[in-house]
């Protein structure tokens, strides 16, 4: 399948990958498409919905400038995935001793790893490669220190955490039987500081100038404005931090299964597969013979040939897949499968039975701290890749059997 519906009501025209969409969602792509800044058309994907000012789920294009809310404030969220040359049946039968030992070594939710065990460590040394830009970057606005408490131990104490929200650690196995591990986060409370102070820098900028908007958090930085490149500077140092992060976690999973698996499989290893992509980010990129800023806000890079993550819920498949190249998205595809309904529709539609229902077979939390990721919360994954055909095709799907959330 392909473009099943085209919004003409706008500047430029959005063309939807999908039937399946909300009215709020719809009037934030008509919003957006209204901006003298957005150039040929908006692109959304088939897991859109209603974001902040513009959709979860879109591909938007624009011309010399890029809107600070659009990218949002996990800037750099994104899906890391390796295959394993482990089998099923190398994993034990009682799978929460694996999910205990991700835990333990990968702080969840708010915690993050204590700053005496930071110092001298691999997370330090990874840190040490950001440090002198983000320096750079603070030295030019030092309110963004006085946004986050105890700054400069936070974020170097949080390379490799998961934090909280749809993000997740899994162990998957594909249609082979080969076991994968994969994970979903992004850059942390710093990339939230840095997401909050240019979006509101934004705001004030759209104000003092006197530009009229449909919806404030669609406010945007030019070539011309005197905060342009300080943004760009600071989200592409989140987006690195970001992939540093995925990385950094990898690789205490990694670490965590060879102490819990190695005593019975001797010899295991990472197979060639590695996928590190983002889907809440910005680049500069050439679309149609026009160099153009490209936000991706829940959505991935699908250039042909380029492997990418379409993940699922906690309770459902995921697919690792190869771009096609279709320019009319942008080169672009989903990053999952979309929420059908708001975290607080979904605490009052489900409880903890559903909850343990709909994530049988999975080792994970069935407690009402992960109630509003309920896999009826979100799309049907399988629908969602039935209007992408055009956009990528699958290489492998994924079943989970242990999921480990914030």
């Amino acid at each position: 399948m392909g473009i099943q519906l085209t919004l003409g009501k706008g500047r430029v025209p959005v063309k939807v990958w999908t039937r399946d969409i909300e009215h709020e969602a719809m009037q934030q792509l008509l919003n957006v498409a209204q901006l003298p800044i957005v150039h040929g058309h908006v692109a959304a994907m088939p897991d859109v919905h209603a974001g902040i000012g513009a959709t979860v789920g879109s591909v938007i294009p624009t011309k010399g400038a890029i809107i600070p809310a659009a990218v949002g404030v996990d800037i750099g969220c994104g899906m890391n995935a390796v295959r394993l040359s482990l089998k099923a049946t190398d994993l034990p039968d009682r799978l929460y001793r694996l999910r205990g030992a991700i835990e333990a070594a990968v702080p969840v939710g708010f915690a993050q790893h204590a700053a005496s065990k930071v110092r001298g460590s691999r997370h330090e040394r990874a840190g040490r490669q950001l440090e002198q830009r983000l320096d750079t970057i603070v030295g030019k606005h030092p309110a963004l220190m006085k946004m986050q408490k105890r700054f400069n131990e936070t974020w170097m104490c949080q390379i490799g955490t998961l934090g909280g929200g749809n993000h997740f650690i899994e162990l998957c196995l594909d249609e082979n039987q080969d076991v994968w591990v994969m994970l979903h986060s992004g850059s942390r409370g710093i990339g939230n500081v840095i997401g909050r102070y240019f979006i509101e820098a934004a705001r004030k900028d759209m104000m003092r100038n006197h530009v009229a908007l449909p919806d404030r958090d669609l406010a945007y930085f030019s070539e011309a404005s005197a905060w342009f490149d300080d943004y760009v500077e600071a989200v592409l140092w989140a987006q690195d931090y970001a992939m540093m992060n995925r990385r950094t976690m990898m690789h205490l999973v990694l670490e965590a299964l060879q102490r819990e698996i190695s005593p019975r499989v001797k010899a295991w290893q990472v197979e060639s597969e590695a996928i590190n992509c983002h889907h809440n980010y910005v680049a500069l990129e050439t679309h149609f013979g026009t160099q153009l800023y490209v936000t991706r806000k829940g959505a991935i890079s699908a250039r042909a040939g380029e492997l990418g993550i379409i993940p699922g819920s906690m309770g459902a498949k995921s697919y690792i897949v190869r771009g096609l190249g279709n320019e009319e998205s942008y080169c672009s595809c989903s990053h999952g499968a979309g929420r059908r309904m708001s975290r607080t529709a979904a605490r009052r539609k489900f409880n903890t039975a559903d909850l343990d229902r709909q994530t049988q077979g999975v080792e994970c939390r069935k407690d009402g701290g992960v109630l509003d990721e309920i896999p009826g919360a979100y799309k049907d994954i399988d629908e969602v890749m039935a209007c992408q055909t055009d956009l990528v095709e699958v290489v492998h799907t994924l079943k989970q059997v242990v999921c480990v959330k914030g």
